[in-house]
């Protein structure tokens, strides 16, 4: 049966969202479940949404993996071509815009640092100037080889995916300066060619928001880090929950260990962002 959140600790959650004057909202993959993406922490959850790789023993892990695109580019493509025609078609849930509202009515504004590569919080109404995709976006593309380093928008990929074989059919997408495959402008496991320019720009604007808001000028704002179903199999988003000076609120119906000083909801994104707009 499952446990109602303590409402003494709902209570100083939103506390101390109130009395911020800047939010930074980090987000792993359990932010984009309530909106009903698939789990990837772990085989079974990988399995459960591919069930065709399960049948051939590949992983996650073995797929997000750019030897694809080289080895079997319709296989590739049918993968990601697949994550983003689902991507494209489900809409965030309503806790995206209640966090956009939160941001926006504080002083120092908000930042969101996110591991995933849905480019929901774009589609929900933030804005890329306070946005950072720490392992790239899939509405981004870039060429394989990376003849010129060019970065350009996914906006008019069109693409027909064999859904049982999960492999793409027809034209591939193609650099528009070099004419060979296209990728995903995603950091993939084992990816040693991986364009990280567009991300680098985001981390100069979190960089810069940060020094803004934590500087010494500013030691007497308050900066609360709203951390969203990010896991510990890939630990980059918790990482910098924890590194940055700060209130951390983790919000994880798994993965709940804490530093000292945190604060912890034991459930799902959607769930503590209801209950805390309801206070």
């Amino acid at each position: 049966m499952k446990v109602p959140l303590d409402k003494d600790l709902l209570a100083l959650c939103k506390e101390k969202i109130d009395q911020a004057d800047g939010l930074l909202i980090t987000a792993g993959a359990g932010m984009g479940v309530d909106s009903g993406l698939p789990d990837f922490r772990g085989n079974e959850g990988f399995w459960q949404a591919y069930p065709k790789f399960k049948h051939l023993g590949l992983s996650f892990m073995d797929l997000a993996n750019p030897r694809w695109f080289y080895d079997k580019p319709s296989q590739a493509w049918g993968f990601y071509g697949h994550r983003y025609n689902l991507y494209k078609n489900t809409p965030p849930h309503p806790g995206f815009d209640s966090l956009r509202r939160w941001c926006d009515e504080k002083a120092l504004g908000g930042f969101v640092f996110t591991s995933n590569v849905d480019g929901h919080f774009l589609t929900a109404g933030f804005v890329e100037d306070q946005l950072l995709e720490c392992h790239g976006t899939i509405n981004h593309l870039q060429c394989l080889e990376r003849c010129r380093d060019h970065i350009w928008p996914a906006q008019a990929l069109e693409l027909s995916i064999n859904e049982q074989e999960l492999l793409a059919e027809g034209q591939l997408p193609t650099c528009p300066d070099c004419g060979g495959i296209a990728r995903p402008n995603i950091l993939m496991f084992g990816d040693m060619g991986w364009n990280p320019h567009r991300t680098d720009l985001q981390y100069r604007r979190y960089h810069r928001w940060l020094e803004r808001v934590t500087s010494p000028v500013a030691s007497k704002k308050h900066l609360v880090v709203l951390e969203f179903g990010a896991g510990v199999a890939v630990p980059t988003v918790r990482h910098e929950s924890e590194s940055v000076e700060a209130q951390l609120i983790r919000i994880n119906p798994r993965d709940t260990a804490t530093p000292q000083g945190g604060i912890v909801l034991e459930c799902g994104a959607l769930e503590a962002i209801e209950q805390l707009d309801c206070l």
